[in-house]
């Protein structure tokens, strides 16, 4: 795999490097993940929210539902949102919705994302989310005696949230770490690579010290060849960071005992060691770096990228765990894309022909061909019955219910447009940039304008 760039990054100014830790330093079995967050999330909802016991039996599929989708509390739809907010892709349940339905309904509206009534789905962690709402939908279409969509979705999110917060789920990691978590030895050199070279390594998450130390011992240890232990690796350790709230709000940091994990108030400056809490403006400040000095990885789009982007001048890393799969697909698929455009192309140009004897017959008087108008006809329609042959082909080669991660039909998705904004470069993995000195001048390949397709 690769790097992408999208703004110029030279790595030679960057002093200090910041990692989030979960689907990013430490990389989880994703579906293997989000079953169990499936589950417990079904068991959260039957205790505390009282659903029926029958949603019990719900099983999971992890594909239907990928990264940036949003949910429509209010018609219970899941959708695949272009980069210019209109909806590419509506699902209702298990139900797709037909062109001529999804037209009716979002046709004229752009989908905002600040409307209180759209929830997205940014990150890996929100698979099972999406999963669980579209089959509670579905059941409630069935005649269920569940409540309305809205309630559905906030009773959902609120029932992860719960599955985070009291343990329910971390505790099951702690006790099978080998099963949801997958070591590479590779992000490892990453990180001894960047630190023989001076780069300042700063870990910001937000989860809790004793589930940061657990991930980092198991996914970081057995690897180092210069250190001993992670904490050596690692300049500073922020833990409950609450991001994206460690961006745009100030808390006050608090030192943490390794050896005890006891908290004490921190005053004055801070420096090498872990910390709960805290604020950016503060550590970059301390750190005495410039923004564009500092460099953070993370895996979701609002918490660790977007949020900086809008508070601090940090330089951004999106860490896209499904760029792999999407980039084999799009190699796989290339001879199929390659016929779709000679075709389209073709199809174009019978158009202008088209178009140019309607043109003559209107504006010029003159007579027109008809057996050759009908020639015309006939070809685009047999070039629109291949292109639609090969169009099922080339899906076939993505997700099998929402096709591409990065694109929603011929345009950008929003999940696309959202990393190309906010992130100066993305990677499917931390390990990817071990094939990149950390002296790198990385730099976007030329956008080339519609203006500028010229032949």
């Amino acid at each position: 795999m690769s790097v992408y760039v999208n703004r110029i990054l030279n790595l030679k100014k960057i002093k200090a490097i910041g990692f989030d830790m979960d689907y990013t330093l430490v990389r989880y079995n994703s579906e293997e993940f989000e079953r169990l967050t499936h589950e417990k999330a079904i068991q959260k909802l039957i205790k505390h929210k009282n659903y029926p016991t029958s949603i019990t039996s719900l099983p999971f599929n992890f594909n239907k539902v990928i990264q940036g989708l949003v949910i429509d509390k209010k018609k219970g739809h899941l959708l695949k949102v272009s980069r210019f907010g209109k909806v590419k892709h509506a699902v209702y349940g298990e139900e797709v919705l037909a062109f001529k339905e999804q037209d009716k309904i979002y046709r004229n509206r752009v989908i905002d994302l600040n409307d209180s009534n759209i929830q997205s789905l940014d990150t890996s962690f929100s698979i099972s989310n999406g999963v669980l709402f579209g089959q509670l939908v579905e059941l409630k279409k069935q005649g269920l005696n569940i409540p309305d969509y809205e309630t559905l979705a906030n009773d959902i999110r609120e029932a992860i949230d719960i599955c985070h917060a009291d343990g329910t789920l971390k505790d099951l990691v702690r006790a099978d770490v080998a099963r949801f978590i997958v070591q590479d030895e590779d992000i490892v050199r990453v990180l001894e690579r960047f630190k023989d070279y001076g780069k300042k390594l700063l870990v910001i998450t937000n989860s809790d010290w004793s589930y940061c130390k657990l991930l980092l011992d198991y996914a970081v240890n057995p690897f180092l060849k210069d250190h001993k232990d992670w904490s050596e690796l690692f300049d500073i350790t922020i833990t409950l960071a609450s991001k994206p709230r460690f961006f745009n709000g100030k808390q006050a940091f608090l030192a943490i005992d390794a050896k005890t994990g006891l908290m004490s108030n921190t005053f004055g400056k801070i420096e090498n060691g872990i910390y709960q809490g805290g604020w950016a403006g503060k550590l970059q400040d301390d750190l005495d770096l410039e923004g564009d000095e500092i460099l953070y990885l993370g895996d979701h789009i609002y918490g660790d990228v977007v949020s900086i982007k809008k508070t601090f001048n940090w330089r951004t890393a999106l860490v896209l765990e499904p760029l792999e799969e999407e980039v084999d697909a799009v190699k796989a698929s290339t001879k199929v894309q390659q016929r779709i455009d000679l075709l389209m192309s073709q199809k174009e140009k019978l158009e202008t022909t088209l178009n140019d004897m309607d043109l003559k017959r209107k504006e010029d008087k003159k007579e027109v061909d008809r057996k050759e108008i009908n020639k015309l006809f006939a070809e685009i329609e047999k070039i629109n019955e291949e292109i639609s042959i090969l169009l099922e082909d080339y899906k076939k080669f993505f997700n099998p219910f929402w096709g591409e991660l990065m694109r929603a039909g011929q345009e950008e998705s929003r999940m696309a447009d959202q990393v190309e904004k906010y992130a100066c470069i993305y990677m499917a993995k931390v390990s990817d940039l071990l094939a990149h000195s950390p002296k790198t001048y990385f730099r976007p390949a030329k956008r080339v304008l519609p203006h500028e397709l010229v032949e």
